[in-house]
């Protein structure tokens, strides 16, 4: 045996510390940011190197440029959305629903965030147990449980 491999911790020792520290996002705008971040200071000649942030995560963002080529390529996204979350991306700021002028920005960064969750969530970018807390299930008034005249009787 050699003496300088003892005590070296092993290749698979090492990725487990590392996966420890990797701290995947908590939402999709979170991770959406992160991006826009990173891209911009990759375009002002910063470079990336995996692992040496101080908060490691999950993806490079050329993981995440992967994916959004994939999806409009299989146009579940359209050239709008892509617009809405660069111009808003760079703003560090979702649309603002209650502005008139950002309502429909709103509904393409809603739809884009809605579509880009579950991608992220199975790629082990995002948490899963934090999705959707942003984005409530459209379909809500179908899920609540709706009180009938005689059900107020019986309780009244």
């Amino acid at each position: 045996m050699d003496k300088d491999k003892i005590g070296q911790p092993t290749s698979k020792q090492t990725k487990d510390s590392f996966n420890k520290n990797i701290k995947p996002f908590d939402t999709v705008e979170e991770t959406w940011f992160w991006f826009i971040l990173a891209q911009k200071a990759q375009v002002e000649g910063a470079r990336y190197s995996a692992g040496l942030s101080l908060t490691p995560r999950p993806c490079e963002p050329s993981d995440i440029l992967k994916i959004l080529h994939n999806i409009y390529r299989n146009r579940m996204l359209l050239w709008e959305h892509m617009l809405v979350l660069r111009h808003y991306g760079r703003r560090q700021l979702a649309p603002d629903a209650t502005r008139v002028k950002e309502a429909r920005a709103h509904k393409l960064w809603g739809e884009a965030m809605r579509r880009l969750e579950p991608i992220f969530i199975r790629k082990g970018i995002m948490n899963e147990n934090c999705a959707s807390s942003s984005f409530p299930n459209e379909l809500w008034a179908q899920e609540a449980s709706v009180y009938s005249s005689s059900n107020m009787n019986e309780e009244g």
